[in-house]
């Protein structure tokens, strides 16, 4: 007897409630081997592969990808051994009930509502395997619209409610009136552009004296006949229309959707503080010069901010912090989430144990989680934890910012770019560069006094350098 076994959305931690299916690796009829890459999953901010756990056959697919989120237990597809039949696919389709994870009591199934007389004609079922959003195949199918010839632009070239009513609408047709008429050369003495502004204006120059040399009407004569424009007309005479100017509507994807969740919590649970600071720079820069050229790096000054705060996290746990309900969770070492601005939304991959490492050690794994962050390859175990953030716009030009703190951390550090500031030097003055540094705290668990030890111990790492290779 054949062996079919269903593949549902999985579920990964407490919290996953929805997927969507990214990219299908296993085509339909197609084999594949024990621990073969089937699919890619997004889950919030983060990618899972999905292997196989057995050899078989994906016998029916049945959830495009790149569609919309589906929710744990969904069945996705199915996979059975080489000798299955289509029949018995169909029939362990038909015959499959997914898991229950509504809330709802359970007080016996209702019974299906009748058929309502004079019901109103349904809209015509569109089937396509083309990725579009819900509403828009609901107005398309409402409208008797055909989706085929309609490009995309959504991601991955999905067809949004923008683009069926860009293809509802009627093409915009231009009115053609031909060629300007202009009075011709007869009795009337005129320059060419005086007869121009007063084809324009609709002015005839029949009768008019110039007061250019021999009578000659010029741009002048013509200009002091044009009436003055009033507040609602062009300079062409034209009246100003106001035109339609609906929004582009885009829903929050997956991402975005625990992005706003978990922000909106973080301001209104967590008593947020703000204790800002300046450092000099200047011999931070010269040694980052000196140490890429000797280790043979290219570590970044967000990399040694990294080092500089993981440094003095070390010296003050009471800042390195995750905060539980009551209680107030401690670590040894810091492990730094840094934040990066991916395809998917905004992400904290973690740098672990950052103040054990070597600047070129956090040179290579910072780089290696942005650009897997920016490839959209970040895994559970990449996110997971992380006792302090750090998050930089400096390189947008932005000189300082509050930034949110990222639960259930105690707090981040956001920092700015670097400007050149003059400051007095002797009887003169002199320029340095100095780079702006902001500390949210959750005074929950953090006091301003430890926050505040903490930047001091920050600035004097970034000003004397030298001691972060001590």
């Amino acid at each position: 007897m054949a062996e079919i076994r269903p593949f549902c959305m999985p579920k990964w931690g407490i919290e996953m409630t929805e997927g969507t299916l990214a990219e299908w690796k296993v085509g339909q009829g197609e084999s594949f081997k024990r621990g073969q890459l089937l699919c890619l999953i997004e889950t919030a901010k983060i990618t899972n592969e999905v292997e196989a756990e057995f050899d078989g056959v994906m016998a029916r697919i049945l959830v495009p990808e790149g569609g919309d989120a589906h929710s744990v237990g969904t069945l996705l597809a199915v996979m059975a051994s080489a000798d299955a039949g289509e029949d018995e696919v169909e029939a362990f389709i038909a015959a499959f009930k997914p898991a229950d994870t509504s809330t709802a009591a359970k007080g016996g199934d209702s019974a299906a509502p009748a058929p309502v007389a004079n019901a109103p004609a349904q809209p015509r079922v569109i089937e396509t395997n083309r990725p579009i959003s819900p509403e828009a195949l609901k107005l398309a199918q409402e409208s008797g619209l055909d989706i085929e010839p309609i490009e995309g632009s959504g991601r991955d070239g999905r067809i949004t409610l923008q683009d069926v009513h860009q293809a509802l609408r009627s093409p915009a047709r231009p009115v053609l009136q031909g060629a300007l008429k202009v009075e011709a050369e007869g009795p009337v003495f005129a320059s060419p552009l005086a007869r121009r502004i007063a084809a324009l204006h609709g002015i005839s120059l029949a009768g008019l004296t110039g007061t250019g040399p021999r009578g000659r009407i010029s741009k002048a004569d013509v200009l002091a006949l044009v009436p003055a424009p009033s507040a609602s007309t062009s300079a062409f005479g034209a009246p100003f229309v106001a035109v339609a100017n609906p929004p582009s509507v885009t829903r929050f994807d997956s991402v975005r959707k625990v992005v706003a969740q978990r922000l909106t919590e973080a301001k209104q649970t967590i008593p947020h503080f703000y204790l800002r600071m300046s450092a000099r720079v200047d011999a931070l820069i010269a040694l980052r010069k000196t140490a890429n050229l000797v280790l043979g790096t290219k570590a970044s000054l967000n990399d040694y901010v990294i080092m500089a705060a993981s440094r003095a996290l070390a010296r003050h746990p009471d800042v390195n912090v995750q905060v539980h309900g009551q209680e107030i969770h401690s670590f040894a070492h810091a492990d730094i989430s840094i934040a990066v601005a991916s395809p998917k939304g905004l992400v904290t991959p973690v740098v672990r144990q950052a103040d054990r490492m070597r600047i070129d050690q956090i040179a290579a794994a910072s780089s290696d989680l942005i650009t897997r962050a920016k490839a959209g390859r970040l895994g559970m175990d990449d996110m997971a934890g992380g006792s302090f953030s750090i998050s930089n716009l400096g390189m947008f030009g932005i000189e300082d910012f509050d930034a949110i703190i990222n639960p259930p951390q105690g707090a981040i550090l956001a920092v700015g770019t670097i400007t050149r500031e003059a400051v007095e030097d002797g009887d003169g003055f002199a320029f340095e560069s100095r780079m702006r540094f902001t500390l949210s705290v959750d005074h929950r668990a953090i006091d301003g006094a430890a926050g505040a030890q903490f930047l001091a111990t920050l600035k004097n790492l970034i000003e004397a350098p030298e001691d972060l290779f001590a």
